[in-house]
């Protein structure tokens, strides 16, 4: 049987990888584990996607970046949003997979040099259930995964997405072209996506 009981002292010695975010990565996020599990959810049309390529395109500073487009796939929307982040400026690290399954997806993440950083849109689509996220949370813990969710009302969508937020490290809502995370690693300060269409969401509220 594993040795699960840790003293305080050797917990405290633990080494953990970081991600030493910065500027108003920070504000918002803290310092956080390079594995582990986020979440973010918001309604259609509050900015979204651009966020999730905007943080994609920033976690390649630290790690191969997948984003798996189980939803939109490789179509005109994606295209079109992958060019307003000028994700060409950091495409050796960045890489798009085209609905690709979670069986694909987990074979192609035991192989060597694969990604470290799993974007997965959506997780309404994945057909993932409570007990198949854990096992795979498990099997790859030093990944880290982020799901995107579908929104009702202001709460992800779901059974599944709702245990996912209580177990997630990082939960993010999108509304009105900001970002509202919640983090154990610090942070809490709301991200911009687009300060035009904040700005203008907000004032109309």
């Amino acid at each position: 049987m594993a040795k699960r009981a840790v003293s305080v002292e050797a917990l405290l010695r633990r080494k953990f990888a970081e991600m030493p975010f910065t500027g108003p990565w920070k504000d918002a996020f803290g310092i956080p584990a390079r594995s582990g599990v986020w979440l973010i959810w918001g309604a259609s049309g509050n900015g979204k996607t651009s966020f999730c390529l905007q943080l994609g395109k920033y976690l390649t500073k630290f790690g191969k970046v997948a984003y798996n487009t189980l939803e939109e796939g490789l179509s005109k929307s994606m295209q079109d949003a992958i060019s307003r982040a000028n994700m060409q400026q950091v495409k050796s690290r960045f890489i798009l997979l085209d609905r690709e399954p979670m069986g694909e997806l987990e074979a192609r993440i035991k192989r060597r040099r694969s990604p470290d950083i799993i974007i997965i849109d959506s997780l309404q689509y994945s057909g993932l259930t409570r007990n198949e996220y854990k096992r795979i949370k498990e099997r790859f813990s030093n990944k880290l995964f982020i799901f995107i969710s579908h929104a009702e009302g202001k709460q992800p969508e779901g059974r599944t997405a709702k245990f996912v937020r209580y177990d997630a490290d990082v939960k993010v809502r999108v509304e009105g072209y900001k970002a509202f995370p919640t983090s154990r690693f610090g942070g809490g300060e709301p991200y911009v996506i687009w300060h035009e269409g904040a700005h203008n969401y907000w004032m109309d509220i």
